[in-house]
């Protein structure tokens, strides 16, 4: 298997750190193949209904169990008495900066420690040398650069160049492969202006080092700290956000390839063998794009996945949309997918998550745009940021209507969750905020298991 998080098997209870059970995970390595242990463990598992949980950008599996333990141990007490759930945490590489806060999660110290700046913090680079492995020259370079930061164009240039080729952009066809994210192919100088603007938008200026970037607004005329006369210096916090997006980009096409070759299968064959079981698919982050394609795997006429609950997922609003508004000819990347569901697809968004609302469309921006890269506009949106768009007659509910009435039985439907969703520092702001009772209780209401 390529890129393995360590193959787990059938756990329950506190063997496995999950206060709830049966517990088990699926594993999977960065292709999507999953290891079959771990498969064998969930069709054991003696349940109606089963919870597959996929994390978003931790950076190992321990994170990950800590994230299902919290986020499932409401769930007992919510559901009917018909209902015998089991709990399934899905497991695939993946990988966060540990500047990332998580709040009322991360230990004491746990996280980057402070004065690190632009530099990469030993966490940080240990993580990246895991996701990039065999690329330690480069990683190296990379480093020395964020923490010499110096005032030279052509470290900036080299600083570029290095980034695109962990990213696998220099190696890609220019006529055979997709659009490439400009964030990697416009000047670097102006990118990294434009993502230092980005952080002072996100409130993580000083944290970034790039505290003499300031103003709210990404997009516009100089600001302060920005000009000319204020050197090169301050944008070396940029420069560190292009090597995060260089990691969410690879994440990004990752997550899909293991929704739709490796979670998506798997559950397929689960259900022919236990053809009663239900699955309620939850995703955070990438995660939510993981359980999203897996519905490509879905047999038509199938209705086994009973639900679908995204929390901040990192994809288009638009992916489930039969018709882009901005062409027509096309639809989303997921069009039509929602009815494979045999119940609905809840998208749960926040506008305090600022990795959402600020980071993923300048990720997302594709090369040859007319808008350029400095030009905001929906097109790029995120679906946890404001919900499913472009999908006539989906639903747009508040946090307090959805607990009070529910949901609908069957397709999209947007669950602002602003309400307690809203915590977290920066750069990525209330992106991680996800254990609350309220959500569980959405998934409940998704899949009909409530008492």
């Amino acid at each position: 298997m390529a890129d393995v998080v360590g193959g787990f098997g059938f756990r329950t209870g506190s063997a496995a750190g999950i206060g709830v059970g049966p517990y088990a995970e699926l594993t999977f390595d960065s292709e999507g193949d999953v290891d079959r242990a771990t498969q064998g463990a969930v069709a054991r598992m003696e349940a109606t209904d089963v919870l597959v949980f996929a994390h978003g950008w931790n950076s190992d599996r321990s994170r990950a169990v800590r994230l299902y333990d919290r986020f499932f141990a409401p769930f007992p007490a919510l559901v009917g008495p018909g209902v015998r759930l089991g709990y399934v945490g899905v497991v695939w590489p993946s990988m966060r900066f540990s500047d990332e806060p998580i709040p009322d999660f991360e230990a004491a110290g746990a996280l980057a420690e402070p004065g690190h700046g632009c530099a990469l913090d030993p966490l940080t680079r240990q993580a990246l040398e895991g996701f990039w492995p065999g690329r330690r020259a480069e990683l190296d370079r990379l480093a020395e650069l964020l923490a010499e930061q110096p005032e030279s164009a052509a470290a900036f240039i080299e600083f570029g160049a290095l980034v695109r080729e962990l990213a696998g952009v220099d190696a890609v066809h220019a006529v055979a492969a997709p659009a490439i994210p400009a964030i990697f192919t416009d000047d670097v100088l102006e990118v990294c202006r434009v993502l230092s603007r980005a952080l002072a938008r996100a409130g993580a200026g000083a944290a970034s080092g790039s505290g003499a970037v300031a103003g709210s607004g990404a997009s516009g005329g100089e600001e302060p700290g920005l000009t000319v006369g204020a050197g090169l210096g301050g944008l070396w916090g940029g420069a560190k956000e292009l090597l995060r997006q260089a990691t969410y980009y690879k994440m990004k096409k990752r997550a899909g390839v293991v929704g739709e070759r490796g979670l998506g299968p798997v559950l397929a064959e689960l259900a022919a063998g236990r053809p009663a079981m239900r699955f309620h698919l939850i995703g955070h982050s990438f995660g939510a794009r993981v359980v999203s394609f897996s519905l490509r795997s879905v047999p038509d006429g199938a209705r086994y996945v009973r639900s679908v609950t995204l929390l901040q997922g990192a994809f288009s609003h638009y992916a489930f949309a039969d018709r882009l508004p901005h062409d027509k000819g096309r639809g989303g990347a997921l069009r039509g997918l929602h009815r494979k569901v045999d119940g609905p697809v809840v998208a749960c968004h926040s506008p305090h998550d600022s990795a959402l609302k600020v980071f993923y469309p300048l990720a997302s921006r594709m090369a040859g745009d007319s808008a350029g890269l400095l030009g905001f506009d929906e097109r790029w949106g995120a679906i946890g940021h404001d919900g499913v768009q472009a999908v006539p007659g989906a639903p747009r509910l508040s946090l307090d209507t959805a607990l009070r009435e529910g949901v609908p039985a069957a397709g999209c439907v947007s669950v602002d969750a602003g309400s307690v969703v809203r915590r977290g520092g920066a750069p990525s702001g209330a992106h991680s905020d996800i254990c609350h009772e309220e959500l569980a209780r959405v998934v409940v209401a998704a899949g009909r298991m409530g008492r």
